[in-house]
């Protein structure tokens, strides 16, 4: 047995250990497979073997040590749990023996983890489950999780919008103060606040949208004057009825943004404001933030003003209807249509007209892709696919809006406080790269500076007569930054504007809606509490996973639809490349799928400048923008991926690039 004084000496040995320990602070990264990593605070990131990302969770804050692995690499050994974000996640119940698992949904966790009994709640195997972490596998790599709801089983319907509700954290009921709030507002509510604002009730204000849209921002007119037009955008208030602070306003900062799910949207206000009191409806009184702005013979825009009105839009027209008006059809519907309605249409269009071509001169356009529509059916799953045709009339309410947002951006420049979407352009950790492409395929434009505004609205304007062997525009395209919301004014490179803006969706945007806040603020002293740093980036990562919650319910839809598709041959381009493969869009339908590299003969390279796959021995390539010919071969479920086997492809000649 050790003495007294040899244990003393073996823990102050153990002490002294610690002490000396080095370790790194970092977050944990998964991947696909098993392993993962740790983003260390420093800078690197280190390998986690399997056995070490047993113990950890995505996004797990640790503190790690580092040790020698195979051939002279290192590998991190979990040292501490600090901090662990991932709390509550969705998954698929099952039982293998006497063992109860949940196979997680989040990304990144690769493992089933185990439901004890008394946390099981009656779940049965196959159903969705919402879950929270019971016991974190920092220990031995052996987590336990709790039931905290059941979602319901595959194929009942409408149960992937309520896994996508769950596994997003999205709340589908108002909280009760809300809806109090806005079941105390009425018709009358709109007429006290009326009294007070510019009654243009008797203007013949318009709106155009699709046939089934309910909330409603929107209201147009255009006249002529001597040196263009006036054209005035009046935008439904929301903000004229909800209190500042209010638990309807602190409701739409949590939800940041309405999502359109396919077939059930979910709203940022309750129905009763956003679809009825607020929505710009035909024929009633509605309250209206207006731009009244003059737009020149050439498009360029002139003065402007903001003003607080009451509106009576003449009428709800659909896109179609006055695109054939534009085109110049006749018929009963256009003929009832009342004169002064004819002819600010007819204006409208003469400012779009001019508002497009300016644009194309002095900024950048963004390029018509063709869009789709999901019908669903009663089960709320894709029944079909149809194009949804862009016309004119989309066009008209685009630049009308675009015009409306450049004042308010204008606007809000010169004052102390603003909310801008910024766009930087290109995405810095892609410089390199992009140098080397133009050097390689356009050395004219190698020179330019694309961080600058005018450098790269300058280079993507050339890029669009450029005769490449190489799709150059489309691949900058493809390596573009995120916009991003400012406090303050900086250039929107992705629009070619000194500084951009939106106010035009306040019933579906939160920082629309609050713009409203910050124009009211400034030109007649309404109340306001501006958004603090740590609530813009809030803002923003809600709205982030908004989209992110759209794209997955979208791409679960469509993975399920194209399990109706025949083996018969499809056109399609390539949309997107990627080492293992490249994915192609369908004309027909818009679905995109993967074509793997393991399905092709031979062995492909993948070429990070020119984002090409080329073969290592003949030389074929496959190619962003390439047409190809296609046939369904499958869904891999687990990633809701649909796959594709190339039937053929237009061909792309061997090239080097210019020196």
């Amino acid at each position: 047995m050790l003495n007294a004084d040899a244990l003393n000496q073996l823990r102050q040995l153990k002490t002294d250990i610690k002490e000396n320990k080095v370790v790194f602070p970092g977050t944990v990264k998964s991947t696909n497979g098993r392993f993962g990593f740790v983003a260390l605070d420093e800078g690197r990131d280190v390998f986690l073997p399997p056995e070490e990302m047993q113990k950890v969770l995505p996004g797990d804050r640790v503190n790690i040590t580092e040790q020698e692995a195979d051939k002279g690499k290192t590998q991190g050994v979990i040292d501490e749990l600090l901090e662990t974000s991932l709390n509550t996640f969705v998954g698929r119940y099952l039982v293998k023996g006497k063992g109860h698992f949940v196979a997680p949904e989040t990304p990144g966790i690769n493992r089933w983890i185990f439901i004890p009994p008394k946390e099981r709640m009656g779940a049965e195997p196959d159903d969705f489950v919402y879950c929270q972490i019971h016991r974190h596998p920092i220990k031995d790599g052996k987590g336990q999780a709790r039931i905290l709801r059941i979602i319901g089983k595959a194929g009942e319907p409408g149960i992937e919008r309520a896994f996508t509700l769950a596994n997003f954290d999205l709340a589908d009921a108002w909280p009760e103060p809300v809806q109090q709030q806005a079941d105390s507002l009425t018709e009358e509510s709109i007429a006290a606040v009326a009294d007070s604002r510019e009654d243009r009730t008797e203007q013949p204000y318009v709106t155009i949208d699709s046939p089934g849209t309910q909330d409603m921002d929107d209201a147009l007119k255009a006249t002529p004057n001597a040196t263009g037009w006036t054209l005035s955008i009046a935008i439904a208030d929301p903000s004229a009825l909800i209190e500042p602070n209010s638990p309807a306003e602190q409701e739409a900062f949590n939800r940041a943004t309405a999502i359109y799910f396919p077939g059930e949207p979910l709203p940022m206000l309750p129905d009763s404001i956003s679809t009825r009191l607020c929505s710009l409806m035909p024929d009633v009184p509605r309250l209206a933030l207006v731009c009244d702005l003059q737009v020149n013979n050439d498009g360029s825009l002139g003065d402007y003003s903001f003003h607080q009105a009451v509106i009576r839009s003449k009428g709800k027209l659909s896109y179609e209807l006055v695109a054939h008006l534009i085109e110049g059809r006749e018929d009963d519907e256009i003929n009832a249509l009342p004169d002064d309605v004819s002819n600010s249409l007819d204006q409208l269009h003469q400012v779009a007209t001019a508002l497009r071509k300016w644009r194309s001169e002095h900024a950048l356009l963004s390029s018509d892709r063709p869009e789709f529509r999901l019908r669903l059916d009663e089960n709320r799953r894709i029944r079909l696919i149809e194009p949804s045709v862009q016309n004119e009339a989309h066009r008209l309410v685009e630049e009308c809006m675009v015009a409306a947002n450049r004042c308010a951006a204008d606007f809000l420049s010169q004052q102390s406080h603003g909310l801008f979407i910024q766009h930087p352009g290109l995405r810095d950790d892609r410089a390199d790269n992009i140098r080397k492409l133009l050097e390689g395929y356009a050395p004219h434009l190698a020179d330019i500076d694309v961080s600058s505004a005018d450098g790269f609205k300058s280079l993507m304007k050339q890029c669009e007569q450029l005769d490449a062997e190489v799709p150059v525009k489309s691949i900058l395209s493809r390596q573009l930054a995120r916009a991003e919301l400012s406090a303050e004014p900086a250039p929107h490179q992705g629009m070619g504007l000194a500084a951009y803006t939106t106010f035009t969706s306040p019933l579906r945007k939160f920082s629309d809606y609050y713009v409203h806040r910050l124009i009211k603020a400034a030109l007649w002293g309404a109340p306001i509490t501006a958004l603090n740093k740590d609530q813009l980036e809030t803002l923003q990562a809600t709205q982030f996973r908004a989209r992110q919650a759209a794209n997955s319910l979208e791409t679960w839809l469509k993975a399920d639809f194209a399990k109706t598709l025949s083996d018969e041959p499809m056109e399609g381009t390539i949309s997107r490349t990627v080492p293992a493969g490249f994915f192609v869009r369908l004309d027909c339908n818009g679905l995109e799928g993967f074509v793997s590299c393991r399905d092709l003969d031979g062995k492909f390279g993948f070429d990070p400048i020119t984002m090409r796959l080329v073969h290592n021995k003949n030389g074929r390539i496959f190619q962003i923008d390439q047409r190809v010919t296609v046939s369904f071969a499958g869904v891999d479920d687990e990633r809701r991926q649909v796959n594709f086997k190339l039937k053929s492809a237009v061909e792309v000649p061997v090239a080097k690039p210019s020196t």
